[in-house]
């Protein structure tokens, strides 16, 4: 079926939603932190049971991305009833029928313990991890299969484009967005609505759109787990900015290690074009826009906009100075506006509730919420959704259930290489653009990893720079030589042949490539040296004048060989 109209769009929704109406539904995860545990065999086992008992029209085994707590996976809900099942073997699938599908009872073993009070819940907006959050981009996941646009259709899916563009002039898509002040996901925090505005102002055609999932900092996996569950949405958002910005070719750039993410793109945009939102003649407006999925190398540099382009031109991937704008001269010389995934996820929710709604979730400079992993020592490990606004603290203790096995925590590292060591004593600074900024690290976030006193930073300090030196492009000074001295300084104190000039040496350094760099990779990635020699300088301290590490990580100073300590999350 080709939709013709915005008309014909309700009409099939309406239709959809009739078949549903009556059906219980099994959301079975299978992202791909559980399909790593079995959670394909776990919802196979499932289907042959509700076929075993006759219950195929009555019961729809539904697989979907990411559920959110991935600690406990493989993870299913029941719903209409919301009875989440934690650690589920695909041997567990007779008992779920049985007694919960047929009988209205519970399993009782699969439900979530509470990690304070020992209790079981049984209601999945009763657990804490659920609770404290605003899961507006992540609460889609459970609905839908992201491999079924009938799916995304059904829970209003490409309703904010058919407002868009018939409703709305391109103009006025773009004063909403802005209205809005959505603010980039990436990183950066710059203003969307303004980028997408300059774009579509710069001389010269065609123009072109990008959506960014590069993301290769350790221990993040939003824009990967929001890709492989509900592709359509980053879609939808990007065919809007498409018509605002007046561009006729977009481009999905997917890390070539996120295959399952590629997949679900690549899927997602053939049942666009059969269903009449790309290609020719969009919903009857006599619009056209053309999508391709394009699998990058990989590499973290890649991430960066210039280097991101250079790839999909078919050119190695490195940065390149940028003395104008990517939205006035970016792709192939063109006006180009780049965003994240989680940026155009948000547009389609704007489209539709307006943006004095979504200026009433956040804060006075960073509106809407914000996705993450939360990872390392922490009870709840999973992905994320809060407001802006929401303290680092209620973060860590109320959405993660608090420190494992109840050790004092000594500090957050936000934002992996890019970001920063936010100490205890600090956890109060709120999940925003300008706070975080303010706290030596960057609203980058796409993780925030737990760290409690088994933690040497010099160690996990050493693993970043060792890390960035490995994925930098080597094309300038500051950043390839900087990176190399700044290894070997770290390694030395790691080692126990540290100087107390090493200290001061490892300042003027960072500041340098902090100020020099040609790209966001030399500039940002010293965040986390410098937050940790102001915050943590005793761990420095202690490793040089001691030649001890208080943490009893590092192997030199504590007998053992291994190649990185426990500080690794």
């Amino acid at each position: 079926m080709k939709v013709m109209s915005p008309e014909e769009l309700e009409k099939f929704r309406r239709g959809l939603l009739a078949r549903r109406k009556h059906k219980r539904v099994i959301a079975v995860c299978v992202g791909t932190g559980c399909v790593a545990l079995r959670a394909q065999k776990v919802a196979e086992a499932i289907k042959d049971d509700v076929k075993k008992h006759g219950l195929e029209g009555r019961i729809e085994v539904r697989k979907t991305g990411c559920l959110g707590l991935c600690e406990l996976g493989p993870m299913l809900i029941i719903y209409p009833d919301e009875i989440p099942y934690f650690r589920v073997k695909p041997e567990d699938a007779s008992e779920i029928i049985s007694k919960t599908i047929m009988k209205r009872k519970l399993v009782e073993r699969l439900l979530y313990k509470d990690t304070i009070t020992g209790e079981t819940v049984s209601k999945i907006k009763e657990i804490p991890f659920y609770k404290y959050q605003l899961r507006l981009l992540l609460e889609n996941n459970a609905k839908i299969d992201p491999r079924k646009i009938e799916d995304y259709i059904a829970i209003g899916g490409y309703s904010a484009l058919a407002k868009a563009m018939f409703e709305l002039t391109p103009e006025q898509v773009i004063e909403e967005v802005k209205e809005s002040n959505l603010r980039g996901r990436g990183g950066g925090g710059f203003p969307t609505g303004r980028k997408w505005e300059t774009c579509r102002n710069a001389l010269g055609k065609p123009k072109y759109a990008i959506v960014n999932c590069s993301e290769g900092d350790p221990a993040a996996f939003k824009d990967r787990a929001l890709m492989e569950a509900n592709p359509h949405a980053i879609l939808e958002g990007l065919i809007i900015g498409m018509y605002a910005m007046e561009v006729s070719n977009g481009f999905v750039y997917v890390r070539n290690e996120y295959p399952l993410a590629a997949e679900h793109m690549e899927l997602a945009v053939k049942q666009a074009e059969k269903m009449g939102f790309l290609g020719e003649d969009i919903m009857g407006s006599g619009l056209s826009f053309r999508v391709e999925v394009h699998r990058g190398a990989g590499m973290f540099v890649s991430g960066e906009s210039t280097a991101l382009m250079s790839g999909i031109e078919g050119k190695t991937g490195e940065p390149r100075p940028k003395y104008i704008h990517t939205a006035v001269r970016g792709l192939y010389e063109k006006p180009t506006d780049l965003n994240n995934v989680e940026t155009w996820m948000n547009i389609p929710l704007i489209i539709s509730n307006g943006a004095g709604w979504f200026k009433s979730i956040g804060t006075e400079g960073s509106k809407g919420t914000k996705v993450f992993s939360l990872v390392g020592k922490v009870n709840n490990v999973g992905l994320v959704e809060v407001p802006m606004g929401t303290t680092l603290r209620d973060v860590v203790y109320n959405v993660g259930g608090g420190v494992q096995n109840d050790e004092r925590l000594k500090a957050v590292q936000v934002g992996g290489p890019g970001g920063g060591f936010v100490p205890e004593e600090m956890l109060n600074v709120p999940v925003d653009f300008d706070e975080m900024v303010k706290a030596g690290t960057s609203m980058v976030l796409g993780s925030v990893v737990v760290l409690d006193e088994d933690t040497c930073i010099v160690d996990l300090t050493r693993y970043f720079a060792d890390f960035l030196s490995e994925e930098s492009c080597g094309k300038c000074i500051p950043c390839r030589e900087g990176l190399r001295v700044l290894l070997k300084v770290l390694n030395d104190v790691y080692e126990g042949k540290g100087k107390e000039e090493d200290i001061e040496m490892i300042d003027d350094i960072a500041e340098i490539m902090k100020e020099a760099s040609l790209c966001a990779l030399g500039s940002t990635v010293v965040n986390p040296v410098l937050t940790s020699l102001k915050y943590f300088r005793d761990d420095y301290e202690a490793h040089i004048k001691l030649k001890r590490c208080p943490a009893k990580v590092c192997k030199k100073l504590r007998g053992e060989n291994q190649k990185w300590g426990r500080s690794l999350p």
